[in-house]
């Protein structure tokens, strides 16, 4: 069985779901500290013309809670905001109208947890996309927060019965062979591609939210752009 686990990102770009699609059971680390000017309540897009952030506005962040302790603002203080600056954004997009209906049902829900509005993207993206991975949370499961780094993420993979655990790119600088081989767990790095696709005919910008991607092709195309990976 082959396992990853990610902190929830809010609308994460295509290489979190290159490596959700090559796992079975992919975990949320979602009792971890909260990073500031992270990717947990925010991402990017071509708005107006330009790359900048769309964000969900949080209240009393602190990197000295976990992030399922973060609670967001109030719906009405910045849902129509957002919305609004995507539809004007994105309105002439191929396939606009299915993904803002997924923006908007994602957004629907009423959780005061920005975990719970990140997952949600996360998983109502992969549903629209076709993946049937098996989604947990590590807050609720394994008992182990005591732990950190690969002791955690090691135990994890042994209380799930993983024979392989996947990482991202970054995750090279964290993780070496020998443990993971040690405890019986192969360790594995995805290698997205982030290939180009058509963006109004202007130079296209890597590592949007997924969001930009969905907007420019069928969610059909997305899955194989996703797939796609860099040789060695």
């Amino acid at each position: 069985m082959k396992l990853a686990i990610m902190q929830p990102y809010l609308f994460p770009y295509a290489g979190y779901f290159n490596l959700l699609e090559q796992v079975d059971h992919f975990v949320f680390y979602d009792d971890v500290n909260f990073i500031k000017g992270g990717w947990i309540n925010r991402n990017r897009l071509i708005l107006s013309g330009e790359v900048n952030y769309f964000t969900v506005p949080l209240q009393g962040a602190s990197p000295n809670l976990k992030i399922n302790q973060i609670r967001v603002q109030p719906r009405k203080v910045w849902e129509r905001k957002v919305l609004e600056s995507i539809r004007q954004s994105y309105s002439k997009a191929p396939n606009f109208h299915f993904c803002f209906d997924l923006i908007k049902d994602v957004f629907d829900t009423e959780s005061e947890q920005i975990a719970v509005l990140a997952k949600r993207s996360v998983i109502k993206v992969s549903e629209r996309l076709g993946y049937s991975n098996v989604f947990t949370d590590s807050s609720e499961k394994y008992g182990n927060s005591l732990l950190s780094g690969a002791e955690r993420v090691i135990d994890i993979c042994k209380l799930e019965g993983a024979s392989t655990y996947i990482n991202l790119p970054g995750g090279k600088a964290l993780y070496d062979q020998l443990s993971f081989a040690k405890a019986g767990v192969e360790l594995r790095f995805s290698r997205p591609a982030l290939v180009s696709y058509e963006q109004f005919g202007k130079n296209f910008e890597a590592g949007l939210s997924i969001i930009d991607m969905m907007m420019f092709n069928s969610f059909e195309e997305c899955v194989a752009l996703i797939a796609q990976e860099r040789s060695e």
